[in-house]
């Protein structure tokens, strides 16, 4: 029976697919090329003998058996993770794993976790970046750091640092900026899906024209380096530009007119694990690393 099972890499691309409803987006997850998803998913279909996708002109939907399939691929996956896990921290459950964004990571969490790694010698820190919000009951992740608005369904969140934004650029950009009227002939870098965003931030500051239309990025670090590079002006999260703004790498020309973000980031586990010794410990060097944040975090 087991010789007529479809190859695990063709159903963890079908799974990724499915959920996703994107190849593109199910690469990404992945870490491999849409072609590879794509013909891992041609694999499968061939194998089965039936369709899985339907393939429309910018998008994917499920078929009836798609369908069908994709929640028995899902708790078969998510069952083999969860029992590989267990064997593997047979040894005393030593690993220690966060969760946390790509722009958090890479402006904030990163470069402080050697000092995480300092507290816990005793844990395997490893560090799980992804936008995807994480399932926390299966066990593999510890705790997550998350953007959002605090309310996340079956988790149990602490608030440990609220955002504001407000323009940043590089210090050669502009200067001699009086109002925000002055950006009318400025490239505006934008952050997609931001509810915090330049027409909310004009709207507050009173001018009537905004500057020019720049790119939109997917992540928030990602407006951030173009800013840095001189590219434009970003409207900086207070917690992802502190550091920029402390170091002089980026300057705030209104730091009075700071839009609240609606958003902050928050600590997020599993109910009933808020007293074990892994959380205890991610608390309270969270605690310790926002005392020695930059003055200045809402920007």
């Amino acid at each position: 029976m087991f010789d007529r099972l479809p190859p695990l890499q063709t159903l963890r691309a079908f799974e990724a697919a499915g959920r996703l409803l994107s190849m593109t987006r199910a690469a990404e997850e992945l870490n491999v090329t849409h072609g590879a998803v794509s013909r891992h998913v041609k694999a499968l279909e061939t194998h089965l003998g039936v369709a899985l996708f339907r393939r429309l002109t910018r998008r994917i939907v499920l078929t009836g058996a798609g369908s069908d399939f994709l929640p028995v691929v899902a708790r078969s996956l998510a069952e083999l993770a969860r029992e590989a896990e267990r064997l593997r921290n047979l040894d005393g459950a030593a690993r220690l794993t966060i969760s946390t964004s790509v722009s958090f990571a890479s402006k904030w969490l990163a470069p402080r976790l050697h000092r995480l790694m300092d507290r816990v010698p005793d844990y395997d820190v490893h560090l799980d970046v992804t936008d995807i919000n994480v399932d926390l009951a299966d066990g593999r992740v510890d705790a997550a750091l998350r953007y959002g608005s605090g309310h996340y369904p079956g988790a149990m969140a602490e608030r440990i640092l609220d955002e504001t934004v407000t323009p940043v650029c590089s210090p050669g950009y502009g200067s001699g900026w009086s109002s925000p009227a002055d950006l009318a002939g400025c490239t505006l870098l934008h952050e997609d899906r931001m509810p915090a965003n330049w027409d909310r931030w004009f709207a507050m500051a009173g001018p009537d024209k905004p500057g020019k239309r720049g790119p939109a990025f997917s992540h928030g670090s990602l407006a951030i380096e173009a800013a840095l590079r001189g590219e434009g002006v970003a409207l900086g999260r207070s917690v992802l530009v502190a550091e920029d703004l402390a170091a002089g790498r980026l300057v705030a020309p209104f730091p009075a007119l700071r839009l609240e973000a609606g958003r902050g980031y928050d600590l997020v586990y599993r109910p009933g694990s808020q007293d074990h010794p892994k959380l205890r410990a991610v608390r309270a060097w969270l605690a310790d690393e926002i005392r020695l944040f930059p003055v200045g975090t809402t920007a």
